[in-house]
């Protein structure tokens, strides 16, 4: 399984990556403002800056909600750098513009899925990755790990090479869970991926060898 960073922080980008588990970055306007990044000119060049750090595909996301516009963007998206990924919105005319992409050899990915219907669309529309939103199912009372499930089963029943990208990861469960299930891709917070590090008895157990360690030396 993948793991992708979602965030348009570079000091959070360069960490995950130093850890040597980094695959790819994910963002997206409201992450960029987080950063206090505004400003089409300044968006762009983070882009570079983030593809500047990794190796792996980094997903850049459209402004525009209609077909040409979409297309004008994309394009100009994926011109900026090799690793870039267009992300789409999963309305019509982001379908429409996904199979545009996926003619041109443009990689793609389809965002804000939020079922199977929507998922088994982006695939036939030939989406590079299809972004399912998890934690924000579970925040509506909906079983996001369901949807991943039968995303993966009708993926598989028709040999779709549409990589599922769980997005809205927001903690270790999820991305265990989406591990046992066999989502291609997780991307979530510097914070999520650092917990999968931690286990109490991994604390105890070193603090023993050490003190030990310290008596025998001593």
């Amino acid at each position: 399984m993948k793991f992708f960073i979602d965030t348009a922080n570079l000091k959070d980008i360069k960490e995950a990556n130093d850890l040597g588990i980094l695959d790819g970055v994910t963002t997206n306007p409201s992450l960029m403002a987080k950063e206090g990044i505004t400003g089409a000119d300044n968006i762009l060049a983070h882009y570079v800056k983030i593809c500047e750090l990794v190796d792996g595909d980094v997903s850049a996301e459209v402004i525009a909600t209609d077909f040409e516009g979409m297309v004008a963007e994309g394009e100009m998206l994926a011109a900026l750098h090799p690793q870039i990924v267009v992300k789409l919105p999963m309305i019509k005319d982001g379908v429409k513009a996904c199979k545009y992409f996926s003619n041109k050899g443009i990689r793609t990915n389809v965002t804000l899925v939020f079922s199977a219907g929507q998922a088994l669309l982006a695939a036939k529309a030939g989406a590079t990755y299809v972004s399912p939103f998890i934690g924000r199912l579970d925040d509506i009372s909906t079983d996001g790990m369901a949807l991943i499930e039968e995303i993966r089963l009708i993926y598989d029943n028709y040999g779709y090479e549409t990589q599922i990208l769980a997005a809205s990861v927001r903690n270790v469960m999820h991305i265990i869970n989406c591990a046992k299930i066999g989502s291609d891709v997780i991307t979530g917070p510097l914070s999520a991926i650092e917990g999968l590090l931690k286990h109490p008895l991994t604390d105890i157990g070193l603090a023993t060898f050490l003190a030990d360690f310290k008596k025998g030396n001593s």
